[in-house]
């Protein structure tokens, strides 16, 4: 598992769909946004939390169709497939490689960016925190949808289309964190739900993916 995750980061950064992707997306979308809404201040730090955990989402979107499709074009996942390493071991190893790559990237970036939407300096901390506990339920849900989608034409879209549902849960808890953190409120309530949906995510969606993978492959 360590070889495969390994393997996996060097061809991340190779093919250019790593981290450097997902933060330019990152902060095209941050930067942006003053010049839509305007540049006061109050409607930046009442959007901020918001604006920051869709950004990160999308971003973090960019990069899933590369999960599986290269192992695919290349015809190493079969070879995977039929290693001692089961299928639900490389799904898994590939969200964690696909949350370095993108989502911990992310979530370093992220109170920088909070800076340019004037983000509530009480925020910063919960934005950390609640990306932290949020991202990694993105690329695993991420990974379900690649796994569900490899080897079809114009998969992308199809995934995108079947993961952005699954995407809702994280997406309010983790901007309702930050956004109770800037109002001085305990954002403790939405950090555990966010928690949670991490844990199940990496606790089933590998069996699910692995699952897909079979059929896909067949």
């Amino acid at each position: 598992m360590i070889a495969l995750l390994r393997r996996d980061l060097a061809l991340a950064v190779r093919a250019g769909g790593g981290f450097g992707l997902g933060l330019a997306f990152f902060l095209i979308v941050v930067v942006l946004v003053p010049f839509g809404v305007g540049p006061e201040a109050e409607v930046l730090t009442r959007i901020a939390p918001g604006i920051l955990w869709v950004a990160a989402l999308l971003a973090a979107l960019l990069s899933l169709d590369r999960i599986f499709a290269l192992d695919f074009e290349d015809g190493s996942l079969p070879l995977l497939a039929t290693s001692p390493l089961p299928l639900e071991g490389v799904a898994l190893v590939k969200g964690i490689a696909h949350w370095i790559t993108t989502g911990l990237p992310l979530t370093l970036a992220a109170p920088a960016l909070g800076f340019l939407l004037n983000l509530a300096p009480t925020a910063y901390l919960w934005l950390l925190l609640s990306l932290a506990l949020g991202t990694p339920a993105l690329s695993m849900i991420g990974t379900f949808g690649a796994a569900l989608t490899v080897g079809l034409r114009r998969g992308g879209l199809l995934m995108s289309l079947l993961v952005l549902p699954l995407y809702v849960p994280t997406l309010i808890f983790g901007a309702e964190a930050v956004r109770r953190g800037a109002d001085g409120l305990d954002p403790s309530t939405s950090l555990l739900m966010l928690a949670g949906i991490t844990l199940g995510s990496f606790a089933l969606l590998p069996f699910a993916a692995s699952l897909a993978l079979r059929v896909n492959l067949r």
